[in-house]
């Protein structure tokens, strides 16, 4: 293997860390399912975000092998204290080491592991593992999806079939053409893995309806852009991040034409 490859947009990614990448994420899903389902301390942390010791053991497990080989990299994630170096660092590790916690602690199947890294605000490499669902999402740069190393795109078109889309009702129902019922697709309790289903076609569009953070939205993110879908806030505009502030507004993502009707969709009628 080449020590690095250049993507479709002349930037370079190591080759090894696209390696280093995908062993971590694997190892860490092992490590949670092996924790899944079995008694574990839990704790609030904030006003309601659940946190157990399996999030810390997944945490601990991917700081200590993507850090160790990438010492000059910055690391932001949501178990980690915040260490602002990583403002100062053109590559940057972004981390949920359990996404879906609240499904993890209940014994549900739909969480995941996600990992991003960054350069200069936009991400280049990403990995989504949901080892119940034996889902392992992957994307580089200019380099295109694949699910289960089958490449994958979002499905095309404009039309929107409710049944198809993900995200809070309300705010989805702003998309109807009339005041009859909708039926949404169930909820998807991770919102890295809710994303990470328009990429292949499973879901036509998702949304996030705000307040999400940096780790739950760069893996998600490359991987749908990989798959000609696009992912942004409802005005259009690219998600940033390895900023200051990590959390972010509602946003959406869907196949390029549709994702272009919906943001144009809510453009002419914005949030109040």
């Amino acid at each position: 293997m080449a020590d690095a490859d250049a993507n479709a947009t002349g930037a370079i990614i190591p080759a090894r860390d696209a390696a280093l990448l995908q062993d971590t994420v694997r190892e860490a899903g092992a490590l949670a399912q092996s924790m899944f389902r079995t008694e574990l301390k839990k704790w609030t942390k904030g006003a309601s975000s659940p946190v157990s010791e399996a999030d810390i053991a997944v945490n601990d497990l991917l700081e200590a092998r993507l850090r160790a080989a990438t010492p000059d990299y910055g690391w932001l994630s949501e178990e980690s204290a915040d260490d602002e170096v990583r403002l100062s660092r053109r590559l940057t590790w972004i981390v949920d080491p359990i996404d879906g916690t609240r499904n993890y602690l209940n014994g549900n199947d739909e969480w995941c592991v996600s990992v991003a890294l960054v350069e200069d605000a936009s991400p280049v490499l990403a990995a989504v593992f949901a080892p119940t669902s034996d889902e392992f999402f992957f994307a580089a740069r200019g380099q295109g999806t694949t699910l289960n190393d089958v490449p994958v795109r979002a499905t095309a078109g404009f039309e929107l079939d409710f049944s198809r889309v993900a995200g809070p009702k309300p705010l989805v129902e702003r998309l109807k053409p009339s005041l009859g019922e909708i039926k949404l697709h169930p909820r998807i309790g991770s919102l890295a893995l809710r994303l990470c289903r328009v990429s292949h076609g499973a879901l036509d569009a998702a949304f996030a309806g705000g307040n999400s953070h940096d780790w739950d939205l760069a893996a998600a993110d490359l991987i749908v852009q990989e798959a000609d879908g696009r992912m942004s806030d409802l005005s259009g505009d690219p998600i940033l991040y390895n900023r200051r502030q990590v959390t972010h507004g509602v946003l959406v993502a869907a196949g390029r034409d549709r994702h272009a009707n919906i943001v144009s969709h809510f453009r002419n009628r914005p949030l109040p």
